[in-house]
């Protein structure tokens, strides 16, 4: 494959989430209380944080796996990102033991590689571990003077392209930054397709407990989609443990270069993930709490909260419209490069660079002239106007066959909003500012960040 098609591949796909296996019920978005902008909370510095110093591919298993959930076909989908797009990771110690980890606000399990896993390809056909190319050898649970065993439960995740995670469940301390979390639920990955990048041997999810994914019984075969054993993802647990005294996490991502975006997988200031406040980063006085918006499941269950869905009242470019049906909501995704918006929106905007985006149907994809000149953009999000820099609207993309520079527009089409799809606020948006999420009151604070 030519370096254009794998450095488009990795950006460029529309699709950008991941979920469990065939689904059982759907989902469809419904609205909380209120949709409007709330009293605007101030927000305590952060008790703990920890910074994002690398940036690697994601995996391919994103793509099929939100067309699943943009058709309503899922109730457990997990966000999580366009194939083989980036994503953010930090260093955490499970029992003792130091790992590098997928930080992932669109999906809510904690699991790590255990020692020994068997690897196996996409038709789960045994391989070498080296081939699902793990960042470690895997945890070792016998090493662990804190780990305990669940008994009777298992882990299990299984994608649309073949990839699958399996592996017992137990508890053990997760220690962040300086965060301790001293009875985490863990998953204990010991069967995996999975390709990996090298780097992270597991995955820290930020998002609710209605995602995860841990089963009653250790044959995953038996498992149904829906009938998941709930548990508290590690944020959650740490307020119930009381290790942080404020309902908060927050994250603040940095852009990086140009240069490290086109170059390098590794950057050591791409942000924080702060806990118990707002993350350690400059701001301006802009910002607005709005409430998350919630879903209501096939199975009857209402309001019930998945990922961190917020009310769009408008984007602000020059030629906009109001967004309609589902292109009223966004959701906010650290593992989730571009924006997604309504294709008429994108299109739209995409029309204004100068000189305007190209658009590829067989990638879905607009790319740009790397020198263009970038429109204006910004989101209206509870009456409050949130700009993005120019900087994050180009990204490079590789070199065509005759070595000349490529570049995509950092917005893409995301679907028709009359068919109820999900749109996406990816890392263009959050670049520009600090989200910082209460997970107790199920509201969310957009801060402004101070140029850089």
């Amino acid at each position: 494959m030519t370096p254009v098609l794998l450095l488009v591949a990795a950006l460029l796909v529309s699709a950008h989430a991941y979920g469990e296996r065939e689904p059982s019920y759907n989902i469809r978005r419904v609205a909380p209380l209120t949709s409007a902008a709330l009293a605007t909370e101030v927000l305590p510095a952060a008790q703990f944080f920890v910074p994002l110093t690398e940036k690697v591919p994601r995996q391919t298993y994103k793509k099929k796996l939100l067309e699943a959930l943009r058709t309503g076909l899922s109730t457990t989908a997990v966000l999580a990102g366009s194939a083989n797009d980036n994503q953010y990771l930090t260093n955490v110690t499970v029992g003792g033991e130091n790992f590098t980890v997928i930080v992932d606000t669109g999906s809510s399990d904690t699991w790590v590689a255990q020692k020994g896993f068997e690897c196996f390809n996409l038709t789960s056909f045994p391989e070498k571990q080296s081939y699902c190319a793990f960042g470690s050898s895997g945890f070792d649970e016998s090493k662990s003077k804190t780990f305990a065993s669940y008994p009777d439960k298992n882990f299990n995740i299984t994608y649309g392209d073949g990839e699958f995670l399996n592996g017992p469940v137990g508890f053990d301390t997760v220690i962040i930054g300086d965060m301790a979390v001293n009875k985490q639920e863990i998953g204990l990955v010991n069967k995996a397709a999975w390709n990996g990048d090298g780097i992270n041997s597991g995955l820290l999810g930020l998002a609710y407990p209605e995602l995860t994914s841990v089963y009653n019984g250790t044959d995953p075969d038996s498992d149904v989609s829906g009938e998941s054993d709930t548990y508290n993802p590690l944020f959650f647990t740490a307020l119930s443990e009381r290790v942080v005294s404020n309902p908060y996490f927050s994250v603040a991502l940095n852009r990086g270069s140009f240069k490290h975006q086109e170059n390098s997988s590794y950057d050591t200031n791409l942000g924080y993930l702060a806990f118990g406040g707002i993350a350690p980063v400059n701001t301006t006085n802009i910002s607005a709490t709005i409430p998350v918006q919630g879903y209501t499941l096939k199975s009857g269950l209402s309001n019930q909260y998945l990922f961190y869905t917020v009310e769009i009242d408008s984007y602000i470019f020059n030629g906009s419209a109001a967004p309609t049906g589902s292109g009223k909501q966004a959701i906010l995704d650290t593992g989730t490069t571009l924006n997604y918006l309504p294709n008429a929106l994108a299109k739209a905007y995409n029309s204004k660079f100068v000189p305007p985006a190209t658009y590829v149907a067989d990638q879905d994809t607009y790319f740009v002239d790397c020198n263009a000149t970038v429109p204006a953009f910004s989101v209206n999000i509870g009456g409050t106007k949130f700009t993005i820099d120019a900087a994050d609207n180009i990204l490079p993309a590789g070199t065509d066959s005759n070595g000349n520079e490529l570049c995509v527009s950092g917005t893409q089409n995301g679907g028709d909003p009359s068919d109820t799809d999900l749109f996406i606020l990816g890392d263009v948006f959050l670049h520009n500012v600090v989200v910082t999420f209460n997970v107790q009151s199920n509201k969310i604070t957009i801060t402004q960040r101070t140029a850089y």
